[in-house]
């Protein structure tokens, strides 16, 4: 078992619901988040392409943030969720360094905290906020090993990028145009 997003550019009107859902669901404090919507503008006016997208932690298979942890608190679960043990976590800031996503804050109680792809909801059998709460159904979540599961359907089917494959490190959310 792998857990895996696919975010639809082309559906995402950049609403933060998913934002607002995450904030909600977890006890984000107010001025942090662990997913945000990002806007890029390419190409040279006249012809410009608009995208629009939620980022977060990329829950990836080559873990950088969790070979620099000295403490261990960084670490993955089953399923390949990166999580952050905040007891164990000595707020160095080692993690947040590493990661190419800027997907890591700290906390104002001392430890960096990051999304879990809410695995209390998942390990229930619901999607994390995030996708729960998508009013244009942009998001997909789910075993990226079942090849019948919507978000491998949706991998295999469509066209799509990831954020900064140069870091090598195999990133499990797929941006889909």
């Amino acid at each position: 078992m792998r857990y895996g997003m696919a975010i639809d550019t082309k559906k995402c009107v950049g609403c933060s619901d998913c934002v607002v859902a995450c904030q909600t669901e977890n006890n984000v404090p107010v001025g942090y988040a662990r997913d945000w919507i990002v806007e890029r503008i390419d190409g040279v006016y006249p012809n410009l392409e608009l995208e629009i997208r939620t980022e977060r932690c990329n829950h990836c298979d080559n873990t950088p943030c969790v070979r620099t942890c000295p403490t261990g608190a960084s670490h993955l679960i089953e399923g390949g969720i990166v999580k952050v043990t905040h007891e164990e976590c000595i707020g160095c800031g080692a993690c947040i360094e590493s990661c190419p996503y800027d997907a890591r804050y700290f906390h104002p109680d001392g430890w960096v905290d990051k999304c879990t792809f809410c695995d209390h909801r998942v390990h229930n059998g619901q999607d994390p906020a995030c996708v729960s709460v998508c009013p244009t159904k942009c998001m997909y979540f789910g075993d990226l090993d079942d090849p019948n599961s919507e978000v491998s359907k949706q991998v295999a089917s469509r066209k799509w990028k990831v954020l900064a494959p140069e870091a090598g490190t195999s990133p499990q959310i797929f941006y889909m145009s």
